[in-house]
């Protein structure tokens, strides 16, 4: 029996460092991870993705108004993650792959709450507390994701889990960016 596991690191905000944003059309490659593993890791592969959530308010006259803006992406960070050679295989890297797809879940919940919320005069808070909220959802199905699946070891798990990412990626269309 072989042990796949991994490691997911986390990236709440924008940084100036290497990224790839989510797409339909590209899948992560073995070559997108470029971090290094740290000796004595029991894990195979390590995948860093986060949301990057931006806002800003239109003025007139330099005076701010409740308008505002906001963009919303899923970025994978080849620098952080990072993978075993001896030891991965494609199953590992599809396992990966829905990690990243997991974060591209949440930014579209995170795109439709946005769009639905009526917010008062306290904008920012209320933006702010939306983008908290979603990140908590997010990493709590990353790690259910793990668990359930035994980091990929439960082939009918992990099986389950990329349908049922797929479906959802689907059925949220409407909010890909």
């Amino acid at each position: 029996m072989s042990i796949s596991l991994c490691l997911l690191l986390f990236v709440a905000a924008d940084t100036a460092e290497e990224r790839i944003a989510w797409s339909e059309s590209y899948k992560l490659s073995w070559s997108d991870f470029k971090g290094t593993p740290k000796m004595g890791n029991t894990f195979v592969a390590s995948t860093s993705s986060g949301l990057s959530f931006s806002y800003g308010f239109k003025t007139i006259n330099g005076v701010p108004t409740d308008e505002f803006t906001f963009e919303v992406a899923a970025y994978f960070y080849p620098q952080n993650s990072w993978y075993d050679p001896q030891r991965v295989s494609p199953r590992v890297l599809q396992h990966e792959q829905t990690h990243f797809d997991i974060t591209e879940l949440h930014a579209r919940m995170l795109r439709k709450r946005i769009a639905e919320f009526s917010f008062s005069s306290n904008i920012k808070d209320e933006l702010d507390a939306l983008y908290d909220q979603v990140e908590r959802e997010r990493r709590e199905m990353q790690s259910r994701y793990d668990l359930e699946t035994d980091h990929s070891v439960i082939r009918d798990q992990e099986a389950a889990w990329v349908t049922r990412v797929q479906e959802l990626l689907k059925q949220s269309v409407a909010w890909k960016e």
